[in-house]
């Protein structure tokens, strides 16, 4: 399933405040969209043609008006580019309203919503027009029977569970009270906008099945999508399709979660298994998982939380829901 679209022109601790910058290590971590500035406003997604060919682009804010894009053969990941398929780089900085980047054979200028791609010596080659991805997953409603363990109105659902920005669920090191086995699992999330800060430094938390196999969440936005990136098994495995949108986006995760199963003496007898859409888009299905993750509890027979990792960064999330399954 691809992502809607919507063309468009254009902490340290535990509790956030809304709209605000926090100052942490590679630079300030910005929640609120309107103090991003320029460097924001030009990050994102384009889609349109260069030369005969489709293409999407990706470009990444590195803080001070410093850039890179990604160029995706087709069009952007999971809408037209999979893993493998041919890919552009660039790299420029602002000069005025503008960002201009230069590849090997040619130049993007990106200024109001618009990327116009050029040769080297000028001539118009193609343009894009950014957008505005959304999963089509986004605010999606609790079925009948779901447990819901996180609303907007409370984090009492959570052991260390605290609001955030008035509604929000801070990534707290917070464990869900429910203790799950099988299950399919809702959760939105948003991560911060940390243009000078890089790799592990830059939006990071993990949403931990059963409390013992994390599904990284990190701003891993124009990336390779590795296993400690966004969507990553950690340290186990990588998506299918890094679908980290850009920072400050609501993303989804939609996961089908079956236990590992132990026998009376509490041997293992069978493997745990995951399927997950990241943004509407199938990143495993029914993936092994041989042994947990870093970061929280062993693996082990019976039921247990929904962890929500702190790493740091002002990660929140929302509308978090689940089913059981027998």
């Amino acid at each position: 399933m691809k992502l809607c679209m919507i063309r468009t022109c254009a902490m340290l601790g535990s509790i956030l405040a809304a709209g605000s910058a926090w100052g942490l290590e590679g630079g300030d971590a910005i929640t609120d969209p309107a103090k991003g500035g320029i460097d924001f406003t030009i990050q994102g997604e384009y889609v349109g043609r260069g030369g005969n060919q489709e293409w999407g682009a990706q470009v990444i804010a590195h803080g001070d008006g410093n850039f890179s894009v990604v160029g995706f053969k087709g069009g952007l990941p999971g809408a037209g580019w999979m893993r493998g398929d041919e890919t552009r780089r660039a790299k420029g900085k602002l000069e005025g309203n503008s960002a201009v980047l230069n590849g090997d054979d040619f130049t993007l200028v990106v200024a109001n919503g618009v990327m116009a791609v050029k040769d080297t010596s000028g001539n118009a080659l193609g343009e894009l027009k950014k957008v505005e991805r959304k999963s089509p997953t986004l605010g999606a409603k609790p079925p009948a029977g779901a447990v819901v363990l996180f609303d907007g109105t409370s984090a009492d659902q959570f052991e260390n569970g605290k609001l955030v920005e008035g509604n929000l669920l801070g990534a707290t090191n917070c464990a869900s009270k429910q203790k799950l086995g099988n299950h399919r699992l809702h959760i939105e999330f948003r991560t911060p906008f940390m243009p000078k800060a890089t790799g592990q430094g830059r939006g990071n938390s993990g949403v931990y099945i059963q409390g013992r196999y994390e599904c990284q969440v990190l701003d891993s936005f124009g990336l390779d999508g590795k296993n400690n990136e966004c969507g990553g098994i950690y340290s186990q495995k990588e998506p299918a399709v890094n679908m980290c949108l850009p920072p400050l986006s609501w993303q989804t995760y939609d996961i089908d979660f079956t236990a590992a199963k132990y026998d009376s003496s509490g041997k293992k007898a069978a493997n745990a298994r995951v399927s997950i859409k990241h943004n509407g888009v199938s990143i495993y299905e029914n993936l092994e998982i041989a042994t947990e993750t870093p970061g929280f509890h062993k693996e082990g027979p019976g039921p247990d939380s929904l962890f929500l990792q702190d790493h740091g960064n002002p990660v929140v999330f929302r509308n978090i829901w689940v089913v059981e399954k027998k």
